[in-house]
């Protein structure tokens, strides 16, 4: 609640001081707390069935929206199939979860069928990364039944997401090999890479309010030169230090950081933990290059997901309460 409440209230902060638009990082926000409260709820009541309809609901809103399909229409604005990639991931970690979460092995294959068809579906609708990152999902799934320890599983999937965002700082300050930089830049387009540079450059020169939320596409010259740009720089991290400058940032790590404190502590079996923890890993790489957290439905998702790793299932409690009756009657 302390980190959520800040992550609202800096924006109007650094809004009322630089004239900006905090109405998209609060949007933001409700989203993701309106998504983990409605995880946390689904997974105590429907430890299985909640997962797998969040599953059902992911890749049918991908299907069904033509806006977060890729698409090979060349006007499709910047950003798309980062979203279409992103929902495929919750999808399929939703799946995945799910079938964790299941003790009877029909249902347990059975969810696990459904996460191979999350993937199948996504190559479909031609997003290469999104089935690429599925199978990824699926795979580290299906390895986290052999995961005793959870604490350094979680701890080498933290340092993954930090030396993503550090790989996109490092192309935003020139600061990596010629040939790799233009290697990448052929894959990111060398306009997302132009907005990168832009971004870093405004967080270096207003480094303690930023320019204010939602004003970067007025200050960035690869923005309006753009007529398909939408006025954000496609990096999470790097919006947040243009815009809301070094606490923000602070705050997007604090807020990685405490959800996954919150999946350590969770009492929740391990590979369900695991499972989460690499889709939202996922997400969170997909999140460093792209604008995918732009989007409502992968900010409820992002939520929903997190709330359903982190849930007590009323099944579990009602057992171990009956277990402690049973050895108390015995003793």
């Amino acid at each position: 609640m302390v980190v959520l409440g800040t992550c609202a209230a800096w924006p109007l902060i650094t809004a009322a001081a630089r004239d900006g638009r905090p109405e998209g990082m609060l949007l933001a926000v409700l989203a993701v707390a309106a998504g983990y409260a409605a995880g946390r709820i689904g997974g105590a009541l429907l430890p299985v069935a909640a997962p797998c309809a969040g599953a059902l609901a992911g890749i049918g809103l991908t299907v069904w929206v033509p806006h977060l399909a890729p698409g090979p229409q060349i006007t499709a604005p910047l950003g798309h199939a980062g979203a279409t990639t992103a929902m495929v991931i919750l999808s399929a970690g939703a799946a995945s979860c799910a079938g964790w979460a299941a003790s009877g092995s029909a249902v347990r294959s059975a969810m696990r069928l459904l996460a191979a068809g999350i993937a199948v579906t996504a190559a479909m609708l031609g997003s290469v990364t999104g089935c690429v990152a599925a199978v990824v999902v699926l795979a580290v799934s299906l390895a986290a039944g052999r995961v005793r320890r959870r604490g350094a599983a979680l701890a080498g999937l933290g340092v993954i997401t930090a030396g993503a965002a550090g790989l996109t700082w490092a192309v935003a300050g020139s600061a990596v090999p010629d040939g790799f930089a233009a290697s990448l830049e052929g894959r990111l387009t060398p306009h997302r890479v132009a907005l990168w540079h832009d971004a870093l450059d405004l967080a270096r020169t207003h480094a303690g309010l930023g320019v204010g939320p939602g004003r970067f596409g007025e200050l960035s010259a690869a923005s309006l030169g753009s007529p398909l740009s939408d006025g954000k720089p496609h990096s999470a991290p790097l919006q947040l230090a243009a815009e809301q400058g070094v606490v923000g940032v602070l705050l997007l790590t604090a807020a990685f950081g405490w959800l996954l404190y919150a999946l350590w502590r969770s009492r929740r079996p391990t590979p369900v933990v695991l499972t989460v923890a690499a889709a939202l890993t996922a997400l969170a790489a997909v999140a460093t290059v792209g604008n995918a957290l732009s989007f409502t439905a992968v900010a409820v998702g992002t939520g929903y997901l997190a709330g359903l790793a982190t849930s007590r299932p009323f099944a579990l409690d009602t057992a171990r309460r009956a277990g402690e009756v049973r050895g108390g009657a015995v003793r």
